[in-house]
């Protein structure tokens, strides 16, 4: 798209950056003489998410969502308005780096500077949840560092407002590596889903990596199943245990044991740091203004990376699944195809894959009944037209057969969600006989109850 001069009263001034659905400008506002950041969506790509919210009907949250909150550790948000064909927002321009950039220069944080952080970060969660909005994307790229060493939290863009839901069920929100395990099992959520993301930001800036990591059927089943390592227990970790306890509840599975609130995690982080905590982050600590791009960090996909499809693929045939995803979780869609397209090498297993991350069980069969008329592509050379739904089927796993192996992780996405048909197959894999493999999957479900009237299904199925 061209750039325009103008958004609005705002008069654009340079680039920030660019992703798939807008770009990010650097502006002014002439009235008041204050320098801004505008993120713009263009509105012909904003496509229905499934549950009749579009992309722009987010944008319009995001800005209502910080709109609201007036705390000095939120990117704040002056304005929403539409120019021609875009939306924008006008809001803070911060000065300074995000803690994905510290990241990925391999940045390691003193005991004083990782308490300052996750304390400054806790504040600003405790000032939105009392306001009823919930993050749902807390991560390292939406954590910015002043060139002050303060703490801001920029994005809401999908965050959920109490009472204004438009975030339903079918929609998997959030980035995998630091979602709560209830997102993944299409659970209820609430406020404790930021809890859990502070919780993982903690553990990576101790240990130097994220909890639970690996491409996303692996991930999703150990952050449901697999207890996290200990930060003390990691190999090399050079830091007191004191705040093993700390990262422990912050990342229980259930969510009734995680800390109620912002405050109450503050408080025992506090207690368990033993000293004062610093107001901000240390000088020396920070990238000096000259080494450090400004940045406002837009959660916007890279042109770079998850625009581009995967050589081995057609493009047009990328498109026609996109397509069929986004009815069921919105402009994700384009992203997690082209994510999981560079790990599948045909149409099934990339059908197989993509399915997993449709949360709603209605959704996600109505998805694989999509797949069953969808024929595979001339180009990945499979020399015939088979359906991809019936290729699904068509890889043994062991001992258990594989048209029982789908029919169990039918059943099991009534309790478990998206993660059923991976904890299915791995059972599967490992189980010396039919009944041995049905008490695997009775097991890996938690509530007895719910493990009870499971199990009375699955037998049926013998």
């Amino acid at each position: 798209m061209s750039v325009p001069q103008q958004l609005g009263k705002y008069r654009i001034v340079s680039v920030l950056g660019e992703g798939a659905m807008g770009i990010v400008f650097k502006g002014f506002d002439p009235g008041i003489q204050r320098t801004v950041a505008l993120k713009t969506i263009r509105r012909d790509l904003a496509i229905s998410d499934g549950s009749g919210a579009s992309a722009q009907q987010r944008f319009r949250v995001e800005a209502q969502a910080a709109g609201r909150l007036a705390h000095p550790g939120i990117v704040a948000v002056y304005d929403f308005g539409d120019e021609g064909d875009l939306s924008y927002i006008a809001m803070e321009f911060i000065e300074g780096s995000s803690l994905s950039r510290y990241n990925a220069k391999g940045k390691i944080f003193s005991d004083d500077d990782v308490a300052s952080i996750i304390v400054q970060l806790l504040d600003a969660l405790d000032h939105s949840h009392s306001h009823g909005v919930w993050h749902r994307d807390i991560k390292p790229a939406n954590v910015l560092i002043t060139h002050e060493g303060r703490v801001k939290v920029a994005d809401f863009g999908v965050a959920r407002i109490e009472h204004n839901d438009l975030t339903v069920a079918g929609s998997v929100i959030g980035t995998p590596g630091y979602m709560a395990p209830e997102q993944f099992l299409g659970e209820p959520i609430d406020s404790r889903v930021d809890i859990y993301a502070t919780g993982v930001l903690l553990y990576q800036l101790l240990v130097g990596r994220p909890p639970f990591t690996g491409n996303t059927e692996a991930l999703l089943y150990r952050v449901v199943h697999e207890p996290p390592v200990l930060p003390s227990l990691t190999p090399g970790y050079a830091r007191a245990s004191n705040f093993d306890e700390v990262v422990a509840k912050a990342l229980a599975k259930d969510r009734r044991n995680r800390y109620a609130s912002p405050a109450a995690f503050k408080q025992e982080l506090l207690e368990a740091f033993g000293r004062t905590v610093p107001s901000r982050v240390a000088p020396g600590s920070l990238f000096a203004p000259s080494d450090a791009p400004t940045e406002i960090v837009p959660s916007m996909p890279s042109r770079t990376s998850s625009a581009l499809p995967p050589a081995h693929w057609d493009p047009a045939l990328l498109q026609q699944v996109e397509a069929k995803l986004a009815k069921h979780v919105g402009p994700l869609a384009a992203v997690l195809v082209r994510r999981s397209a560079r790990a599948c090498h045909d149409l099934p297993t990339l059908y197989e894959r993509l399915a997993e991350q449709v949360t709603n069980v209605e959704a996600r069969n109505a998805f694989l009944v999509e797949a069953r008329n969808l024929k595979t592509h001339p180009s990945l050379g499979s020399g015939g037209t088979v359906s991809a739904f019936g290729a699904l089927t068509g890889t043994s796993l062991g001992l258990i057969p594989d048209s029982l192996i789908i029919a169990s992780g039918k059943v099991l996405a009534q309790f478990l969600g998206p993660i059923a048909q991976v904890v299915a197959k791995r059972s599967a894999s490992k189980a010396p006989s039919r009944a041995a493999y049905f008490d695997t999957l009775e097991a890996s479900i938690s509530d007895p109850a719910k493990r009870k009237v499971a199990r009375a299904l699955l037998d049926k199925l013998s």
